[in-house]
């Protein structure tokens, strides 16, 4: 067993070895550099994700008066960033995330135009689509994970 501050790992030397010490972890997981391990999947720790959201938060504030290309540059290199470190997590973990920031985005782009509303809507999401986002260069972490995951 080997300790890092607060959390330890196991390291064995053969299967049976390690199906013991599991049997002793078995349904609890545990947290480690950013991931939740648990079931025999990588997953985003829950204080990761919250923090990547508040980042994102602070970028993009509805009245922060700049261009929508400016606000995709400055998202951009802490996106990528952050899907490279946590792109082994679990697929799922991606739409999500990617899904908040377009929240975000069309919540701007709502008050650029002058209408009330956080840009919720299905008609905000038909006026500014997936696409619409994609053409203007905004890193999709999900797309990244396809592209990541293929076999090279």
């Amino acid at each position: 067993m080997v300790r890092y501050a607060d959390v330890f790992v196991i390291l064995c030397q053969s299967g049976e070895e390690a199906q013991q010490a599991l049997c002793h972890v078995r349904g609890e997981g545990f947290d480690f550099i950013g991931y939740r391990f648990e079931r025999g999947h990588r997953f985003v720790r829950r204080k990761s994700l919250l923090a990547l959201r508040d980042k994102v938060r602070s970028k993009t504030k509805r009245s922060c008066g700049k261009s929508m290309a400016m606000i995709i540059a400055d998202l951009n290199p802490m996106l990528r960033g952050w899907f490279e470190y946590f792109k082994h997590a679990h697929r799922r973990t991606f739409r999500p995330i990617d899904g908040f920031i377009r929240r975000r985005l069309r919540a701007i782009r709502r008050k650029q135009i002058k209408r009330p509303g956080m840009g919720r809507c299905y008609a905000d999401h038909l006026r500014w689509s997936n696409a619409y986002f994609a053409e203007r260069g905004l890193y999709i972490m999900e797309t990244a994970h396809v592209l990541a995951s293929q076999s090279r």
